[in-house]
């Protein structure tokens, strides 16, 4: 009885032993085939991430090529516009012609309808419009002011252009589009509607609206972002757009002579 029983006892260890080799021979070979499968996933991304970087490398060239055979084709334009210079007449041209002329129209709003923005915003805005190909060649149009690109490393400039007004009569102009809209956006109400007061009738009540000092925003607009350019009656703000004006701008029009100003980009 004694050796049987150390017979059976032997037998059950030797198929434990046997067990627990398999169970270990399994689990080896599940790692394996996990790391096998993992070493396969890396290679797959990191084939992805040379096929995209060949094709970035591809599309760099030919973009490179496509600015020295057609610059015309990678062109940027940026019109800055002024407020109540009739802007809207101008981009509302752009838009009825831009298909059949192949190019591309957009535009900017900046949050909150203001007319700067951030440094980050800026850097970013500079990055985006010059890095995207398929909207080239374009022209933006929003109320914001100057950026000068240079300042963001960038080696592909903008050709600015804009239409500048009487000051009084844009800022009689804005007083009224304040109250009654336009025709662009009949329906939409605007700040001051309902307020019937007449722009004469300001100037005597010296109320904001009609302010002389109101009368300095088109030289924010091409001085830049510098506080300095939003101080009324600076004469460094006066000088540094005279100066953007010289260097930056292909063509700044005048309200009156808006015809005139579109003859001249025709046959630039």
């Amino acid at each position: 009885m004694f050796l049987r029983s150390g017979s059976l006892g032997f037998a059950n260890f030797r198929i434990f032993l046997l067990v627990l080799i398999s169970t270990i021979l399994v689990i080896f070979f599940q790692m394996k085939i996990l790391t096998l499968e993992e070493s396969h996933s890396q290679l797959e991304q990191t084939v992805e991430r040379m096929i995209q970087l060949n094709n970035n490398l591809k599309s760099s060239a030919l973009t490179e090529q496509r600015r020295s055979n057609h610059p015309e084709r990678d062109m940027i334009i940026i019109y800055n516009r002024v407020p109540k210079t009739g802007s809207t007449s101008f981009v509302n041209v752009a838009y009825d012609i831009c298909k059949r002329n192949m190019f591309n129209v957009l535009h900017l709003n900046v949050t909150a309808n203001q007319h700067v923005m951030s440094l980050a915003d800026q850097a970013r805005f500079v990055r985006n419009i010059t890095q995207w190909t398929a909207k080239k060649p374009g022209l933006y149009h929003g109320h914001v002011s100057f950026i000068d690109f240079g300042k963001f490393g960038v080696t592909q400039r903008p050709i600015y252009i804009n239409i500048l007004r009487k000051p009084l009569d844009r800022l009689v102009s804005y007083y009224y589009f304040l109250r009654y809209g336009d025709n662009y956006r009949p329906h939409l109400l605007r700040s001051r509607h309902g307020d019937k007061m007449t722009f004469d009738e300001c100037v005597k009540r010296h109320h904001d609206d009609c302010n002389p000092d109101n009368m300095w925003l088109q030289i924010p607009f091409l001085c830049g972002h510098a506080a300095e350019c939003w101080v009324h009656g600076s004469n460094w703000a006066l000088e540094e757009a005279k100066r953007n004006l010289l260097a930056h701008y292909l063509i700044v029009g005048v309200t009156e002579e808006l015809t005139d100003f579109i003859a001249i980009l025709e046959s630039a």
